[in-house]
């Protein structure tokens, strides 16, 4: 199987490609979209192939996406950058690539998502046949374009088997993810928690979407313990800032994902359980 993997060199694809090679089966091959050859050097090094060009380019998407089996859509377009670039990579970009993916006969698509296109909570874990209800304290851009891009992934004719993977918090590896957290943390109630998943089990996760012959639409990936905000501080060894106690907590259930689906049928397990673990086991 010859698999297409886009947003190789964000956060998340970085991690997940030279695991992807490394338990590749024999004769399967890897192929990343990069924006400049300096950017594939190093995945070249690792055996890909190496397109290069812009996501956002729909030449470049033929190209890229001509004689594969499948694609791994990783590239996301995070906080940080404007709307109407968020909405461009995360959404117009994944449609074009599911539109090439078609016209170049790819059997197999995985779109990388979020946990946060669930928006509000429910009052208990979030389940994959949760409706989007817009809001939260982690609601934005990113989560809106994203959903709408599963959206419409899923009512693309020909794009016969779509698998989505929600991912959480993703953190480890020296991903500087987790103290950039801290910036927003002051403004959160004390007990609002937060999911977490680290990239061992995020790439666990991707390679089983990729593999199982069984699965389709969408499983939430994430670790066994969300975390609190008052966690947060802790694991940092900060002081707790008094305001978080004085926050109400609409829902302490606001973005904890259920991971009952993709551990009965895909056989996930995490490998890191929690964030305590990670930091015992000295993968952060």
């Amino acid at each position: 199987m010859l698999t297409l993997v886009t947003g190789a060199t964000g956060q998340v694809g970085r991690r997940f490609v030279p695991r992807l090679l490394q338990n590749a089966a024999p004769g399967d091959e890897v192929r990343v979209l990069v924006r400049d050859s300096a950017r594939g050097e190093r995945f070249a090094e690792l055996g890909a192939q190496v397109v290069i060009g812009d996501l956002r380019d729909t030449d470049v998407l033929g190209k890229a996406a001509d004689g594969v089996d499948a694609v791994v859509n990783v590239a996301a377009a995070f906080r940080g950058v404007p709307d109407e670039e968020a909405r461009a990579v995360n959404r117009d970009a994944a449609i074009e690539l599911g539109r090439a993916a078609v016209a170049s006969g790819v059997r197999r698509f995985v779109q990388v998502s979020t946990g946060l296109v669930y928006g509000e909570g429910r009052g208990r874990a979030l389940v994959e046949s949760d409706e989007t209800v817009p809001g939260g304290h982690l609601w934005g851009t990113y989560p809106e374009s994203k959903g709408e891009a599963e959206r419409a992934l899923g009512a693309l004719d020909g794009l016969d088997d779509l698998r989505i993977g929600r991912l959480p918090f993703v953190y480890g590896d020296g991903d500087p993810h987790l103290s950039v957290a801290l910036r927003w943390a002051p403004d959160w109630p004390a007990m609002q928690r937060l999911h977490m998943g680290h990239h061992l089990d995020v790439a666990q996760g991707l390679r089983r979407l990729l593999y199982a012959p069984g699965a389709h639409g969408v499983y939430n990936i994430a670790d066994d313990a969300p975390v609190t905000t008052v966690d947060l501080f802790q694991f940092h060894g900060l002081p707790v800032p008094p305001q978080v106690y004085e926050k109400e907590t609409p829902d302490p259930w606001n973005g904890v994902m259920s991971t009952t689906r993709i551990r009965h049928e895909l056989g996930y397990r995490p490998l890191i359980p929690s964030l305590w673990a990670a930091r015992d086991a000295g993968v952060l």
